[in-house]
């Protein structure tokens, strides 16, 4: 048991454990997919398989609008799976800009190819900026040509303002500590983490960051260890700078999965192996900051199997986060394909037990 709320969490996760006062962890959201592709339902609210639709990032630019003309609205960083993150019928100007986790070249598209001065640069995109124009006039409301000369006007603004925003070495070392990034183990995903909160202190609305390696059917704690240690301090770290900065109050931190797993050893091609499979009846998350109310919320049966005490599925934490940054789930809408469409598909519920 952790921080004064006594809520327990595993001894594997020690610096979480310490933010714990700040979080609130759902024991009872499910899924209706059962394989990875739930990712996609995450995001999206969608399965896998079906016709792609704009994701959670994207109808969030949407609703809120920039804060910074000179960055991405919505960045995704880290290794991506079966991520959907884009646009679609809402259009390419909300699609994420996607960084590379490379310290050295996390985004190799914001600077030119050549050594240009910028003036030259400005010659450049100014005739490209005429081309594309000329294309407009011809192909009057074309969403992807008015996106193309959108991203390449951001391209230019980018050049000066990316450099400074992910040079992480204009942070303190007790910062940089306290993401990790001082340790092999902690430094790739404290390096996500760091350089989400420097992005949201520039203006960007939304940032998705992603840790890779936990499909763990057999041998939980030789698979998991590794993992566990990469992540613990990195997002404890996000948490208390967030927190420390007054921005805590003002983000909202969204930790999860795709789905839960069983609590019992599973069965594969007839084998019984030492891990867990996959549970789209029982899945945890923790949300912090941005209005959330720290506690527990929902549970499960005594096995840990099913949700069963304030079950909600994805649609209405949808709902939920929309609510909290000041959007209405209903309202948020766009005709497409003869019908109004949002992010829910079909509407849901505010989970009222979240909302500080």
């Amino acid at each position: 048991k952790y921080g004064q709320s006594g809520i327990e969490v595993s001894d594997w996760f020690p610096q979480i454990g310490s933010c714990i006062d700040d979080i609130a962890v759902v024991r009872s959201m499910w899924t209706t997919d059962d394989n990875h592709g739930a990712q996609v339902q995450f995001h999206s609210g969608r399965h896998m398989l079906d016709p792609p639709v704009p994701t959670i990032g994207a109808w969030v630019t949407y609703g809120l609008g920039t804060l910074n003309e000179n960055l991405p609205q919505f960045i995704s960083m880290g290794p991506r799976f079966f991520d959907r993150s884009d646009g679609h019928y809402l259009g390419p100007a909300y699609d994420p800009v996607k960084l590379k986790v490379d310290p050295a070249n996390p985004l190799d598209f914001a600077k030119p190819e050549g050594d240009l001065p910028v003036s030259e640069q400005r010659l450049e995109f100014d005739l490209v900026h005429r081309l594309n124009t000329l294309s407009g006039r011809k192909y009057p409301h074309d969403p992807a040509l008015e996106a193309r000369i959108k991203s390449y006007e951001l391209a230019f603004r980018m050049q000066t303002e990316v450099p400074s925003v992910i040079d992480l070495s204009a942070e303190s070392e007790k910062t940089q500590d306290l993401y990790g990034l001082n340790n092999p183990e902690t430094e790739a995903f404290g390096r996500q983490c760091l350089m989400a909160r420097r992005l949201v202190e520039d203006g960007v609305r939304f940032v998705q960051i992603f840790s890779g390696g936990w499909d763990s059917h057999d041998y939980l704690q030789r698979g998991h260890s590794a993992r566990i240690k990469s992540v613990d301090k990195p997002f404890a770290g996000l948490l208390r700078d967030l927190k420390q900065r007054g921005m805590l109050e003002d983000t909202l931190v969204i930790w999860t999965g795709e789905f839960g797993r069983t609590p019992d050893n599973n069965k594969r091609g007839g084998v019984y192996s030492l891990g867990r499979g996959h549970n789209n009846q029982a899945m945890t998350m923790m949300l912090a900051g941005g209005g959330i109310r720290p506690g527990v919320v929902g549970g499960t049966d005594e096995f840990g199997s099913k949700a069963i005490e304030t079950a909600h599925p994805i649609r209405d934490l949808h709902v939920t986060l929309l609510h909290l940054l000041g959007l209405n789930d209903n309202k948020l809408t766009y005709f497409h394909a003869g019908r109004f469409k949002q992010l829910s598909q079909f509407g849901g519920e505010v989970i009222t037990d979240l909302i500080a």
